[in-house]
């Protein structure tokens, strides 16, 4: 029995309908903070609240293989490591979706990952980590947004975004749990292509044919756009620090090891951004 955590979010939805394309539907749990936001999946569903460990315990019960999505709030590492303990407690395997680099990146949102990664690698349970890089989703707004204000605003300067999109990353996770063979592997996930925030103000301008420029901005100034836009402060500081270390090549690699898990290539942003504005 294969058990998704965080099963109603964007991923975790994915990813059981991905995985119900490759084994028989009774053999998935969703696990759901909110079970109700789940109910709908066509899987078994039962509580489970990172925050909450012994829903985790009964949400596991009978687990071969436990999929750790990562959260998105609170303290992650105390989350991550309940979900970890629990998946141990029942002799399942844990698969957990991480940050690119996160061993070795400077990037502050990679810090609870490396963490978690450490924890995962010291409690001794078998494992298979998933180095996640950004998501096309992620510019989902700067891209609805742009052709109004004729920018793409950014700190990145050139540097390369190998972004996939979150279907892809939801059928490699699906192919890896389904499959055999990734025990203690840590596989870098990321598109086929890398490109720079200028190519994505090209391609808004391509489809919606409005000139739509890329601009550069220092880190803090970044930041106030970001809050200004409606993100808390903390939150806003914390993106534009990824931007600064796109700038430094944290996302540019393209192992085409996602493209091989999922067998096909991945979503370029073209496409990505003509499903949005086309």
């Amino acid at each position: 029995m294969i058990v998704v955590t965080g099963a109603s979010g964007h991923l975790g939805r994915l990813v059981v309908e991905e995985l119900k394309k490759r084994i028989p539907a009774g053999q998935i749990v969703a696990a759901a903070r909110t079970p109700e936001k789940a109910a709908d999946l066509g899987v078994e569903v039962r509580e489970a609240s990172y925050d909450r460990p012994e829903t985790l315990k009964s949400a596991f019960e009978g687990a071969s293989k436990v999929l750790l999505i990562s959260g998105t709030e609170g303290n992650r590492l105390q989350q991550h490591s309940a979900v970890v303990d629990a998946a141990k407690a029942a002799g399942a395997t844990l698969t957990y979706t991480s940050a690119p680099k996160a061993d070795t990146t400077e990037a502050g949102l990679a810090a609870d990952h490396k963490a978690t990664e450490d924890y995962i690698k010291a409690s001794g349970v078998t494992y298979t980590i998933l180095r996640n890089n950004w998501y096309h989703e992620n510019y989902e707004q700067s891209i609805a947004g742009a052709p109004q204000l004729g920018a793409v605003y950014g700190a990145a300067g050139d540097g390369r975004i190998a972004a996939a999109s979150r279907a892809d990353y939801a059928a490699a996770t699906a192919a890896v749990l389904a499959g055999e063979g990734h025990d203690g592997k840590i596989y870098e996930l990321g598109g086929d292509t890398a490109w720079t925030l200028a190519d994505l103000a090209a391609e808004i301008s391509k489809v919606t044919g409005k000139e739509v420029a890329y601009q550069n901005l220092p880190k803090d100034d970044f930041a106030g756009v970001l809050a200004g836009a409606g993100l808390p402060a903390p939150f806003a500081a914390l993106m534009a620090d990824v931007d600064v270390n796109i700038s430094r090549g944290w996302l540019a690699d393209t192992p085409g090891t996602l493209s091989e898990l999922i067998g096909r290539p991945t979503q370029p942003i073209g496409e990505y951004v003509r499903s949005l504005l086309g």
